[in-house]
């Protein structure tokens, strides 16, 4: 098969973090715009991107772009499309759809006629009138931005933060997704010891314990494109081995993750022993106020309260003047805090060297990072 157009979707302020892991996993094609990276590949690339990229949201493969200003025009493009190349005549498929400043601003009726079309084609194809669809499934996705219809199929199934280890949680949890990226932002390394005052149920340190190991982050899930008959089962095999080949045993990796919950500690516990990386992090119920900082270096990446409740914000705030209080005089911490608290700077007490704007969910954040010097050894 030629090569294959992908779109690895991703969070608003991600993009560039995706961008740099597909280019570590060896793709030059590589194209940012607004939530998404478009990439070349193959069979392979389809594959590997969903077994490894810690950031991005899903990987979809582009069936066709094009304008359409009227549904006619939708119809007779979409149908004109190679579906029959991926779809298969006994596919279970369904159409999601979006819409932004566009002419067919219907998102139901573009989904309506996508599908209309594209059973036309396949009516044509494999010469039958009905089809059982009890096969393997396949998402088609109808993006129209400003009179661009972009047709995907997705290749993934659950989003790719659901990496398979997190048994429970607690309430408002970090995405697994945006706490990988946090880590790779703080360009913290599997040599130096990293802390998390605030774990809650532990995706900070297990997602930076399983970038210090280097495992695959969808080695313990599966993925709707696995039962495409398109995609070879040697090729599942051949990147699963070597995706298991490539986990670092070996490395001393120490992260210290602490919460005031002793709850959440249980948790964290048991989704880092589902994750594998139970022995790379010390959990500690603690509360942050009273962590004391002994060591001369060390790197903090924290997602502490937002006091989103009515009458919680007095508490937070105190919480992040202790919080400066405690880094006040350890130049030789880098400190990394994500924060929806707009003056949490001055809370702090202290202008962040980089601030990044990114989004919790639907929550906006900033990323606040304070360089400390590193270890001369």
């Amino acid at each position: 098969m030629a090569d294959i157009k992908l779109i690895a979707t991703s969070t608003f302020g991600l993009e560039s973090i995706v961008k740099n892991e597909l280019i570590h996993l060896g793709y030059t094609d590589v194209q940012v715009s607004d939530g998404k990276v478009t990439f070349t590949g193959n069979e392979e690339a389809i594959v590997r991107t969903n077994l490894w990229l810690r950031t991005a949201d899903r990987v979809l493969l582009q069936i066709g772009e094009f304008e359409a200003y009227t549904f006619d025009e939708l119809f007779e493009k979409t149908k004109t499309l190679p579906w029959e190349q991926w779809i298969t005549e006994d596919a279970k498929f369904t159409v999601v759809g979006k819409s932004v400043k566009s002419k067919l601003y219907s998102v139901p009726d573009c989904q309506a006629i996508v599908k209309k079309a594209v059973v036309e084609k396949l009516k044509q194809k494999y010469h039958v009138e009905w089809f059982h669809e009890t096969g393997p499934e396949y998402k088609i996705q109808v993006s129209i931005l400003k009179d661009l219809v972009t047709l995907t199929i997705d290749t993934s199934g659950a989003g790719l933060h659901k990496r398979g280890y997190r048994t429970k949680s607690v309430e408002a949890p970090l995405k697994e997704t945006l706490a990988a990226a946090l880590v790779q932002i703080s360009y913290w390394n599997k040599n130096r010891r990293l802390y998390d005052f605030f774990c809650g149920s532990g995706t900070i340190p297990i997602e930076a314990a399983m970038i210090g190991r280097n495992i695959a982050p969808g080695l313990g899930r599966s993925f709707a494109c696995e039962a495409w008959p398109q995609i070879n089962k040697e090729i599942w095999k051949k990147e699963k081995a070597k995706a298991f080949q490539a986990i670092d045993q070996n490395s001393q990796i120490k992260i210290f993750a602490s919460d005031v919950d002793p709850n959440a500690i249980e948790i964290a516990k048991e989704n880092a022993i589902e994750a594998g990386v139970d022995d790379c992090i010390y959990f500690e119920v603690k509360d942050a106020k009273k962590i004391k900082i002994e060591e001369p270096y060390g790197i903090l990446i924290s997602n502490p309260p937002y006091g989103e409740r009515i009458g919680e914000e007095q508490e937070v705030a105190k919480l992040y003047r202790t919080l400066g209080n405690i880094f006040k005089n350890q130049d030789t911490w880098s400190v990394y805090i994500l924060t929806s608290v707009e003056n949490f700077e001055k809370l702090y007490g202290k202008k962040a060297d980089k601030k990044r704007k990114l989004y919790n969910g639907r929550i906006k954040v900033d990323f606040y990072q304070y360089f400390g010097s590193k270890p001369s050894h």
